[in-house]
C-alpha cells in the first residue's frame, strides 16, 4: 500500500483456513475439572464443550462475514503502519466525525448494532440532527490492521497514529471520540494531547486515575472504598494482565495454536466482565460470542494484540502531577463495569461535563446495551461545537 493512501477492505477469509479450523475443532482435547466447581477455576468445561460443538457443526462464518461487510471497510497507511477501519457516512444534516475505538478482548465486531444508530439516529427513535460519520478502526495488531514490528506501539503511540488516521488520511478538522477499555484510554490520551482538533470524549470506563493516584489530598470515603475494590480487583481478576504484560509471547504458543483455548480465554472474560449475572448467554448469543473469537483466529492476532499490555507496562501513559484531561469529557458507567469510581474521582483526572449512571450493562456496553449508550453518546455531543 503506498504511504498515506485509503483503499476500500473487504473481509474475505479463504476457505482453507475454514477448513482447518473445523478439523481442529474436531481434534479438541478437553482438560478435566474438578466436579461442580462452576467458573471458579476458570472457563467451565460443561459450557466450552457446549460452545466448541456449536461452533464445530452449527455457526456460519460466511453469515457473519457478509453482515460485517455491509458496513464500507477501508485502509490505510498512516506512518507506514496498515490501519483496518470502518467508515459509515452519517445521515443528517450536519453529521460529527466520530472515532469509535474498541479494546480487548474486543474487536470492530462490538459496533455492529451501535454504528446504525450512530450514523441513522432518525431510523432508531432519535433526531437526523444528532447523526455521526463513524470511523470504527481496528486497534494495531487487532482484526485486520496490521500486526506492529516494533516495540512501544503503546497507548501514546496508538493515539498518535488514529489522530493522523482522522486529521490527515481522513482530512476531519475536528472530530469527536468515543471508547471503552483500551479504547478509552486511547480516547482519553487523544483528549490530553490534541484538544483543539476535538469536540469532546466519551467513555465508557475511567481509564487514567489522577496523578497524585492515592496519595490524592483528602480522599473520600466513597474514593476510599473505590480504592479498596480496586485491590480486591487487582487481587482476584488480574492474571491474564499479569501474563499479557511480562510474557504474553509464551501464552500466545498455546493460544494461537488451539482455537478452544483461544476462545476459553477471551468468552470468560466476557462471562466475567459483563451484566450477565453468571450466564454468559444473557448479555451475548453464541454466534456473537464466536464471531468476536473468529476475528482473533482467523487474522492469528492473540499474539500481537495481547502484546499491548507489555508494552503498557514497559511504556506507560500518565497524567503529569497538577494537570488533567481538560477536554470535554462524557462519562458513562454501566453497573457490570470492572471498576465504579465515584464521579470526584475522575474529576481529578478528567473536565466531566456528562456523568451518567446506567441502570444495566457491563464492560462491553456497545454490545450489552447499544441503544444506551448511543443515546448517551448523542446527548453529550448534541451541544458541543
Amino acid at each position: 500500500m503506498a504511504h498515506g493512501k485509503v483503499e476500500p477492505f473487504r473481509i474475505a477469509i479463504p476457505e482453507a483456513q475454514l477448513a482447518d479450523l473445523r478439523e481442529r475443532l474436531q481434534r479438541t482435547r478437553f482438560p478435566d475439572e474438578i466436579p461442580d466447581s462452576a467458573w471458579d477455576y476458570g472457563a467451565n468445561l460443561g459450557y466450552m464443550r457446549e460452545l466448541i460443538d456449536y461452533w464445530r457443526t452449527k455457526y456460519d462464518w460466511r453469515t457473519q462475514e457478509k453482515a460485517l461487510n455491509r458496513f464500507a471497510h477501508f485502509k490505510a497507511d498512516v506512518d507506514g503502519f496498515g490501519v483496518h477501519f470502518i467508515h459509515e457516512q452519517g445521515r443528517g444534516p450536519n453529521p460529527k466525525p466520530l472515532l469509535l475505538i474498541h479494546g480487548w478482548p474486543g474487536s470492530i465486531y462490538e459496533f455492529m448494532e451501535i454504528i446504525p444508530m450512530l450514523t441513522d439516529p432518525a431510523s432508531h427513535g432519535g433526531d437526523a440532527r444528532d447523526s455521526f460519520t463513524v470511523v470504527a478502526p481496528s486497534l494495531p495488531g487487532y482484526g485486520f490492521s496490521d500486526h506492529p514490528r516494533t516495540r512501544a506501539m503503546n497507548i501514546q503511540a496508538i493515539a498518535d497514529i488514529f489522530h493522523k488516521l482522522m486529521t490527515e488520511s481522513l482530512g476531519y478538522r475536528r472530530y469527536a471520540s468515543q471508547g471503552g477499555d483500551w479504547g478509552a484510554a486511547i480516547t482519553s490520551r487523544i483528549g490530553e494531547v490534541y484538544q483543539p482538533h476535538l469536540y469532546g470524549i466519551h467513555i465508557n470506563m475511567i481509564a487514567i486515575g489522577p496523578a497524585e493516584g492515592r496519595n490524592a489530598p483528602e480522599l473520600t470515603p466513597e474514593e476510599k472504598v473505590f480504592l479498596g475494590n480496586m485491590e480486591k480487583f487487582r487481587t482476584h481478576e488480574t492474571g491474564y494482565q499479569w501474563i499479557q504484560g511480562t510474557k504474553p509471547e509464551t501464552l500466545a504458543f498455546g493460544l494461537n495454536d488451539s482455537p478452544a483455548g483461544l476462545a476459553a480465554w477471551i468468552v470468560e472474560k466476557f462471562r466475567t466482565w459483563s451484566d450477565c449475572k453468571g450466564d454468559v448467554e444473557k448479555s451475548f448469543t453464541k454466534d456473537q460470542l464466536l464471531t468476536n473469537v473468529m476475528i482473533y483466529w482467523l487474522g492469528e492476532t492473540i499474539n500481537s494484540s495481547t502484546r499491548l499490555y507489555y508494552e503498557a507496562r514497559h511504556h506507560p501513559w500518565r497524567l503529569k502531577p497538577g494537570t488533567r484531561i481538560e477536554t470535554p469529557v462524557g462519562v458513562a458507567l454501566f453497573p457490570g463495569e470492572l471498576l465504579l469510581p465515584p464521579r470526584h474521582w475522575a474529576e481529578r483526572a478528567y473536565n466531566v461535563q456528562r456523568w451518567t449512571q446506567m441502570p444495566r450493562g457491563g464492560h462491553f456496553a456497545a454490545m450489552e446495551e447499544p441503544k444506551l449508550l448511543a443515546q448517551d453518546i448523542r446527548a453529550f455531543f448534541r451541544d458541543l461545537n
